[in-house]
């Protein structure tokens, strides 16, 4: 395994890892409200995590997207890692938009004007993926 990313991996390293960071950053002051939303969504399509108290799930979900951000942007944290990790995460974002009710065009897999916000983060699923197979690759 590398243990450093390749030059030429930084500008889609750099793109996801600032705004994951960003969302991250966003949410650690989270009131009971916005802590309350973003569990109802989650706990809507994942139900393992119902159970779960909501001010600790936005505290869980801020520190992960803040250490999944900062691994991206680090160039020392190794591609094959730092991809897998946000392939991870981005198929849990789009989870949420194939599970989640009127996120999509019905009968079909085109977003809603609901539902645009998080099919587009598509583009982290292909650089996550895009990491892990290069690095695979180069074995």
């Amino acid at each position: 395994m590398k243990l450093l990313a390749r030059t030429h991996q930084f500008p889609a390293r750099l793109a996801a890892g600032a705004v994951i960071l960003n969302s991250g950053l966003g949410k650690v002051d989270a009131d009971e409200q916005t802590a309350a939303g973003l569990h109802g969504m989650a706990s809507g399509t994942y139900p393992f995590l119902r159970d779960m108290d909501p001010v600790t799930f936005a505290r869980l979900l801020s520190r992960s997207e803040i250490a999944l951000g900062a691994a991206l942007l680090a160039p020392f944290v190794p591609s094959l890692l730092a991809g897998a990790a946000l392939t991870g995460f981005a198929g849990g974002l789009l989870g949420l938009y194939l599970k989640t009710p009127g996120m999509r065009r019905e009968g079909s897999l085109r977003p809603s004007e609901q539902g645009i916000g998080l099919v587009k983060d598509v583009w982290l699923l292909g650089i996550g993926l895009s990491l892990v197979i290069e690095e695979l690759i180069d074995r």
